[in-house]
């Protein structure tokens, strides 16, 4: 079970967008996200007029390392580091260590 999953809000906390958030587009693998508005790069794009694409510059969301993100806790306004719990009812969920709250995802 991955503490990191596609949907969830989280900040960077270190790199060159240390300090952003935003909501986790995918997992590129075990260990890179992809978060919207972070880490972006600049591409050069040439026109296909079969697919009806325009050429010229366009951002793109490059991976980020998951070690370089923390889940975004709302109660506290803070990045937080995450935990697991198992439930009476035998259910694996994701809470926040600060506070042990359940992660809504």
């Amino acid at each position: 079970m991955e503490k990191i999953r596609k949907g969830d809000e989280v900040i960077v906390i270190t790199g060159k967008d240390k300090g952003k958030r935003g909501k986790v587009k995918m997992r590129v693998d075990a260990e890179r996200v992809i978060v919207d508005g972070v880490n972006r790069a600049r591409k050069s794009v040439k026109p296909n007029p079969v697919k009806g694409v325009t050429g010229g510059i366009t951002d793109k969301d490059m991976p980020i390392h998951v070690s370089n993100v923390a889940l975004f806790n709302p109660v506290s306004g803070k990045a937080d580091r995450v935990g697991f719990k198992i439930l009476e009812d035998g259910r694996k969920v994701r809470v926040f260590r600060s506070n042990g709250e359940l992660v809504k995802a």
